[in-house]
């Protein structure tokens, strides 16, 4: 029997964030979280402290402002869960496929992260940078490469750093039929189990990368500096 290779880097000084954004509330079995699991059994084994919320269980106010009380909602559950998100080098964002699209539920975390771009680090930068993001992604019909483009777009919009091969995910035949995990379906998929590692160890090394460089370099990315020797103005004097 071949010996692993030993992991090239220390990776027990990292966070890892998974939203399951399943419809299904904790304690009822969510196929998402199955795949969930082989990704965050890698990380696991290698040190990183992982953590899995389903946001369905929580109270998220529609809106895109950072505590939505402060806008006529009587309860908000969002900022408890940014403060999670932003503890994490690593977020993974994880959904069922409805209709084609990503849940409802997912819709309603990136809106709330939306919510949390404009505010910056304490280098000038906007607050998810330095982080890397990732994306599961299960169901029964096709989809999977059309949501993760949709929210792995959403999360590099607010700043997050995206790995190679940063998305993976399972369905079954079209139709009716045994969703991830139901009597062992998937499992076996060498596809999925592949990418679903993959994914882990790349989020895995770029945010070693990153937090070992101290971020993404602070320069020509900082909002309050940006017309201070990094502007540029386009060079036809017509145009300025």
């Amino acid at each position: 029997m071949t010996e692993a290779p030993k992991s090239p880097a220390r990776y027990d000084d990292l966070r890892a964030l998974f939203l399951n954004c399943t419809l299904k509330p904790s304690g009822v079995a969510s196929h998402t979280e199955r795949l969930i699991d082989v990704a965050a059994a890698v990380m696991r084994s290698n040190g990183v402290e992982v953590e899995s919320v389903r946001p369905v269980d929580l109270d998220l106010a529609p809106g895109v402002q950072p505590d939505m009380t402060a806008h006529g909602f009587a309860r908000d559950d969002w900022p408890a869960l940014s403060r999670k998100v932003m503890a994490a080098d690593i977020l993974v964002l994880c959904t069922p496929i409805w209709l084609g699209e990503e849940s409802s539920v997912c819709r309603r975390v990136i809106e709330r992260l939306y919510s949390e771009s404009g505010n910056l680090n304490d280098r000038g930068q906007y607050a998810y940078y330095g982080r890397v993001g990732g994306c599961l992604v299960t169901g029964n019909e096709d989809g999977i490469k059309h949501c993760a483009m949709t929210v792995l777009y959403a999360l590099q919009h607010l700043g997050y750093t995206i790995p190679p091969q940063a998305d993976a995910g399972w369905i079954g035949e079209a139709g009716p039929g045994p969703s991830y995990g139901d009597e062992g379906a998937g499992y076996d998929n060498d596809f999925t189990q592949r990418n679903t590692t993959f994914m882990a160890w790349n989020l895995m090394h770029l945010a070693r990368l990153l937090r070992d460089a101290g971020g993404i370099p602070a320069h020509g990315n900082q909002r309050d500096r940006w017309d201070a020797g990094c502007r540029f103005d386009h060079p036809n004097p017509e145009y300025r």
